[in-house]
């Protein structure tokens, strides 16, 4: 565990404190310059204590591999770090109370790029209402916790499970993540 990013203890939410077996942390690089932004761990998640694992972690994992990167070259995390009941949507105040861990680990993360991968990461980051899968792949200059970030919106893997017509939309997205990344070469992500 690293106490810059991880989260050891929290009780802020009565009900996620009740339905979690652990906290979920990030997982990756401190250094990654790509950063994946999930919504809140699963079952699978909250079990093995890792964010997307199970099938939908399978589809980012391969997605990854098809461009070149290996899991371990980017950097996981969710905006809420512990399992909803039932698996719903985090609450707007759930999200709340877990940003400043997400604000704390993006900064010192200092990712060149953070993925948003689905509806809830991409509005908590973007902070308005976002149509996804006409949005995915777009590119957006923002300021989280009063630095500049590039946030790029991305469905979420699962959706390519759940329908099949989202994969192009999943792939260009993250391809284009991918292209801004390069390999780790930032020059061509330019100033802003």
């Amino acid at each position: 565990m690293d106490d810059s990013v991880d989260v050891r203890n929290c009780q802020r939410c009565a009900a996620l404190c009740e339905s979690r077996s652990r906290i979920v942390n990030g997982v990756g690089p401190l250094d990654a310059e790509l950063l994946f932004v999930g919504e809140a761990p699963g079952a699978q998640e909250d079990a093995e204590g890792e964010p997307f694992v199970g099938r939908s972690g399978d589809v980012l994992t391969d997605a990854l591999r098809d461009r070149g990167l290996a899991r371990e070259d980017v950097r996981i995390t969710n905006c809420v770090r512990c399992r909803p009941p039932d698996n719903r949507d985090p609450t707007v105040e759930e999200r709340e109370n877990c940003r400043p861990y997400l604000d704390r680990e993006i900064a010192a993360i200092d990712p060149a790029v953070i993925v948003t991968l689905g509806k809830v990461p991409s509005e908590q980051l973007l902070d308005r209402s976002v149509a996804v899968t006409k949005e995915a792949g777009e590119l957006f200059d923002v300021r989280i916790a009063d630095e500049p970030r590039r946030v790029l919106v991305c469905v979420h893997p699962a959706a390519t499970l759940y329908d099949p017509s989202q994969r192009e939309t999943f792939e260009t997205a993250l391809e284009a993540a991918v292209e801004l990344f390069d390999g780790g070469d930032q020059s061509r992500l330019g100033d802003f």
